[in-house]
């Protein structure tokens, strides 16, 4: 699965233009591991290879992480780190109050 198509590169924001805007901040693309409760939200990209989001597993945190750094991930049997084809763009307060509520 190409974790990056030139669609979701085109709709995300460059770093820190997003930049104070809390919990209203829009992300725009989930990806996470399907072996455990890792997703990682990107609300910003450099253009390059870096991007700035909320990542989510058993407590929520801010911060920049890699495209090759997600690629590198791997779990048991060889599962990867996986793109979200079904997420549709929302803020990191509604998906916050998801992940709360849970499935």
């Amino acid at each position: 699965m190409k974790l990056l198509t030139k669609s979701i590169r085109r709709k995300l924001p460059a770093l820190l233009e997003q930049d104070n805007k809390g919990d209203e901040a829009i992300a725009y693309v989930k990806y996470f591991t399907p072996w455990s409760n890792l997703s990682w939200f990107a609300i910003e990209f450099d253009g390059d290879d870096t991007f700035f989001g909320m990542v989510s597993g058993d407590y929520i945190e801010y911060g920049s992480f890699s495209l090759p750094e997600l690629e590198a991930i791997s779990g048991s049997g060889g599962l990867k780190v996986e793109r979200d084809k079904f997420f549709i763009p929302m803020s990191l307060g509604r998906i916050k109050k998801m992940l709360k509520s849970g499935p």
